[in-house]
């Protein structure tokens, strides 16, 4: 207990702690709090855009199917399990950061009190360091600390891995989400503290058969799934589309130009986009931004979202983005969300940014591998 107390401690207290901010983004904390009529409050009050994370097979590899929930076409989510035994939390899978964590016992914010919460007392297999944790996302913040324990994810127990235990999640953010924690699956760069990601563990160890994962999500609560180790064929139709990965921090690529009905329309010359399951929309600069909303008929309400005519969707135009020489169309269908007669946009500014996010409502289009053995990402149209 005296330890545990002495963590505490060093991390309130400590000026080392290194932040950086991991594209991490949803836009079902928007819709939570239009409902209840306290979007306008909160947004003053915290100024804040609440859109802006092969090799030769051993014996013990495998290939598993992590099912995750959809809720709402904004967030999905999986259960993992840490500890002896095993303890269960619901995380975002999210390829736009990459370190694993989850609400503790120690942590008495709201947001923790609101999810499960991490007891290490309860593990027979933890064990404790005195490394401060702290990330700051696109949305909330936690600060925490690091320890090692048995990760299990599908039927993959990962031993000895490190993540994170949040101590406080300031704010009023993460009180709203679904989820408990996040588990980033970027590569080892963007990782705060250098912590060693899950899905490298699982590489390291020989647990999954391909160096690869892959992602299928779906619509209306429909399956979604991701599959660790493998790529299943009956998500997606025709071939898949490989890119290469530009830069290994993000899962980074050239994007070639975005047009609607053959003229360029954003990405002028070519831009730099990451594919981001942890981002519900599609952001991208300002000026492109604004752009596609006025070629597609949206216009901005109080709040900053970009409404549609639902009457209008059967004549606006797709908007097609060209990927090494391949394109990927978005139809109306694609881009628009649709809930309770209101329509609204699925692209979103992220100020002066020229780092395009492909997230959600690019892969639920189009199914997503992930290469680490040949840092590639593989696409292809979802069933």
């Amino acid at each position: 207990m005296k330890c545990l107390l002495v963590l505490l401690v060093i991390v309130a207290f400590s000026e080392c702690i290194i932040t950086k901010v991991p594209l991490f983004k949803g836009k079902t904390l928007r819709k939570i709090l239009k409902e209840r009529g306290l979007l306008g409050d909160f947004l003053k009050k915290h100024e804040y855009s609440l859109s802006s994370k092969y090799r030769h097979h051993h014996e013990a590899a495998k290939a598993v199917d992590e099912p995750l929930t959809n809720f709402l076409d904004s967030q999905y989510f999986g259960k993992i399990h840490i500890g002896t035994p095993p303890q269960e939390f619901t995380v975002v899978f999210d390829t736009g950061s990459s370190n694993l964590w989850v609400p503790s016992v120690y942590c008495n914010s709201a947001a923790c009190r609101n999810h499960n919460r991490f007891s290490p007392s309860k593990s027979s297999t933890f064990r404790g360091t005195d490394e401060p944790l702290s990330i700051q996302y696109g949305t909330g913040s936690m600060q925490g600390v690091l320890g090692y324990d048995t990760v299990i994810v599908s039927n993959i127990v990962d031993p000895d891995q490190i993540f994170g235990l949040s101590i406080q999640e300031p704010g009023d953010v993460f009180t709203y989400f679904e989820f408990d924690g996040i588990l980033g699956l970027g590569y080892p760069s963007l990782s705060e503290d250098e912590a060693m990601p899950v899905f490298d563990n699982m590489m390291n160890k020989h647990l999954v058969a391909r160096d690869l994962f892959s992602v299928y999500l779906s619509r209306n609560n429909q399956k979604s799934v991701l599959i660790l180790g493998a790529i299943d064929p009956s998500y997606y139709t025709g071939s898949l589309h490989w890119v290469p990965v530009t830069e290994q921090g993000y899962w980074q690529f050239s994007v070639d130009s975005i047009t609607v009905d053959g003229q360029v329309v954003a990405c002028d010359g070519g831009c730099q986009a990451i594919l981001d399951t942890g981002t519900s929309l599609l952001v991208g600069p300002s000026s492109d931004i604004f752009n596609i909303q006025s070629v597609i008929g949206a216009t901005q309400d109080q709040y900053g979202d970009f409404d549609i005519n639902c009457s209008s969707l059967s004549s606006m135009p797709t908007v097609v983005i060209h990927i090494n020489g391949k394109k990927f169309p978005l139809p109306p269908s694609a881009y628009t969300d649709q809930e309770d007669g209101l329509c609204t946009s699925g692209f979103e500014s992220d100020g002066s940014s020229q780092l395009w996010i492909l997230g959600d409502v690019f892969i639920r289009e189009y199914y997503s591998v992930f290469d680490r053995a040949n840092n590639r990402v593989g696409l292809a149209t979802a069933v």
